[in-house]
């Protein structure tokens, strides 16, 4: 019996490095991604220290591949943080001369695409409800992004139109700020989510910033610092008001937008789309048959920076070229 193929996708973004290998249906084969280590207090890394966090893992994550069983048939991988000429970081040019020298060195195909590109296939493969629509919205949520998007599907990738978006920090600054000033490891979303759940006071609302189809998280950050140096709430108290504050920019960012005309198809991907405490919040706000909206979240471990986007994205181009 014959090896069976497999496109190999790699995404080294601003703190995970990530390699997948998906089968010719676009099942993961290999899954693994390593997070940079960020100094405790500190609230995110130099460009250059990522860079070399990702030359050290890649090394160490191809190595617990297994390719025994496998033939390699493409390669792909992310160049870029967004699909527009003038976007670039240099972390993304580790794993492109990666992957360009690994589809060189194995003489296939080599598929570039972008890393918001990624996040939006893995969240089309993995929503839930499945999008079946190749037009729609979508929200890209996490700490380097917050951005409000008209996505429409092409042959390899997306078309993606930026329609609005944060005018200063991002939703995971917002979560990553507030949690290392209360002294939780970085990225502080998941220690804050389980504090969150623990919190069984009335709801703390930190008002939301939002006009037109733009958002802004640089009031509510000082509203919630000031609240913790003052004592003002517990951590569990925090944590919620943090979530709920993010919540609620969202639904009324996303309200505005169907006020606008735009449909009411919405994907919502990004690692701050991972917190189940928001994904609950939107569904009810705006899954309300008063609204009407159809929101579909990825898999939770895939809403995070990841390779299975890229490896999909990856397969399309293989499929295409061999017919």
């Amino acid at each position: 019996m014959g090896k069976r193929p497999a496109v190999l996708g790699i995404d080294t973004s601003n703190y995970f490095t990530s390699l997948c290998l998906v089968d010719e249906e676009g099942n993961p084969l290999f899954d693994e991604r390593k997070g940079l280590e960020v100094p405790r207090g500190e609230r995110g890394l130099q460009q250059s220290t990522a860079v070399f966090g990702h030359v050290r893992n890649l090394p160490r994550l191809l190595s617990r591949m297994n390719l025994q069983d496998v033939r390699v048939v493409a390669v792909s991988a992310s160049r870029a943080p967004r699909p527009q000429e003038e976007s670039y970081m240099p972390v993304f040019e580790v794993g492109l001369s990666w992957g360009f020298s690994l589809s060189k060195a194995w003489g296939i195909p080599f598929c570039k695409t972008t890393h918001q590109e990624g996040h939006i296939a893995a969240g089309v493969a993995t929503a839930s409800p499945p999008l079946t629509e190749n037009s729609f919205l979508a929200v890209h949520l996490s700490g380097g992004t917050t951005e409000l998007l008209q996505v429409a599907k092409k042959d390899e990738g997306y078309e993606i139109n930026r329609l609005g978006g944060t005018r200063d920090l991002n939703a995971g600054q917002l979560v990553d700020r507030v949690g290392v000033a209360m002294g939780l490891p970085f990225p502080a979303g998941p220690t804050l989510e389980k504090l969150a759940l623990g919190y069984e006071g009335s709801p703390v609302t930190v008002a939301s910033a939002v006009r037109g189809l733009d958002c802004s998280f640089s009031g509510p950050e000082t509203a919630l610092l000031r609240m913790w140096e003052k004592g003002e709430l517990a951590p569990e108290g925090m944590a919620f008001a943090t979530l709920r504050c993010i919540a609620n920019t969202l639904e009324r960012w996303l309200l505005n937008a169907f006020r606008s005309g735009y449909g009411r198809t919405v994907l919502i991907v990004g690692g701050v789309a991972a917190n189940g405490l928001i994904r609950e919040r939107l569904r009810l706000r705006l899954e309300h048959p008063a609204v009407g909206a159809r929101l579909h979240f990825a898999d939770p471990r895939y809403s995070g920076d990841n390779g299975f986007g890229v490896a999909r994205i990856g397969l399309e181009m293989w499929r295409r070229q061999s017919g």
